[in-house]
């Protein structure tokens, strides 16, 4: 690439291609971003949700469902042609589901991970080529406080966020010497459609849980609508995360996400120092006299 090109890829707007954007998160980040004069890609499975959205020469609308392989594949092909590189993927689609691990049904667990999981890691396969070969681009994948610790009643989802940071963590070793950057979002409540219509629930609950699980179900659903977090000043700390040139790893949002994030991690301390004797103890001795010891 010569000089004259690469100035003008450094001050042509970015691209950004965001995932689920007709409610929460990915609708604010395509709202903020289209007015910040990105080019920007917004997609949904359902087009007619994104009827607000008009097409422009900054704006492209796709439809998306990230569960179809095909679909990820055309929407990166269909983005490059027109606008020649993605800069920014937003891994934002996800779904809820509100069940003790007892109750939890399969088909609902597996549509559950085929969106939060496998969703991310088609989007991630789509669009690594183009941006390893630039050196360029970053990676934000949406997870949750509950990608941190567990709670009742989110089992399998807590499993599909823990999944997405355990990935991005590997993805980030693997491309940040390229050039790349990774960041995970772990919010806490915020006001967008996850504990509403978005959030499927196990059709049989068991009455022994109704302390625990039944409780923490009742106690989102009631909250739908009424969580302390914008997501309006959301979108904004991602976008200037991004635009910092120098995101960071993990970006926490809302007060009882860093409150539970920090909390968890003092639990994790101690829990790992009361059994710190019996981890080293397990190795292989060093040498005889510690094998006598």
């Amino acid at each position: 690439m010569n000089t004259a090109s690469a100035h003008a890829l450094a001050t042509e707007p970015p691209v950004w291609f965001i995932t689920g954007c007709s409610t929460g998160f990915g609708l604010e980040l395509a709202k903020q971003a289209i007015a910040r004069g990105f080019r920007t890609v917004v997609t949904a499975r359902d087009p007619s949700k994104l009827e607000g959205f008009g097409a422009t020469d900054h704006v492209l609308v796709l439809p998306l469902d990230v569960t179809k392989a095909d679909q990820a594949a055309a929407a990166i092909k269909a983005t490059e042609a027109r606008f020649g590189r993605i800069d920014v993927l937003v891994n934002n689609s996800g779904i809820g589901y509100f069940a003790a691990v007892e109750e939890s049904e399969e088909d609902e667990v597996r549509k559950l991970f085929d969106v939060n999981v496998f969703g991310t890691g088609r989007m991630i396969w789509a669009v690594l080529p183009s941006m390893r070969q630039r050196r360029a681009g970053c990676i934000v994948n949406l997870s949750s406080l509950g990608g941190l610790r567990g709670f009742p009643a989110l089992g399998y989802y807590n499993a599909t966020k823990f999944a997405v940071e355990g990935l991005s963590a590997a993805l980030r070793l693997e491309v940040e010497p390229l050039g790349l950057h990774v960041m995970v979002v772990e919010p806490s409540g915020f006001r967008t459609d996850w504990a509403g219509r978005s959030a499927n629930e196990s059709k049989h609950q068991i009455d022994d849980y109704a302390a625990t699980a039944g409780a923490v179900r009742s106690a989102v659903r009631a909250s739908s609508g009424h969580q302390p977090g914008d997501p309006v000043r959301a979108a904004k700390a991602i976008l200037e995360a991004v635009a910092s040139g120098k995101p960071p790893h993990h970006l926490l949002l809302g007060n009882d996400a860093f409150e539970g994030a920090m909390a968890r991690l003092d639990h994790l301390r101690k829990d790992f120092a009361a059994v710190e004797d019996v981890a080293r103890a397990a190795d292989f001795p060093k040498s005889k006299a510690d094998a006598q010891a």
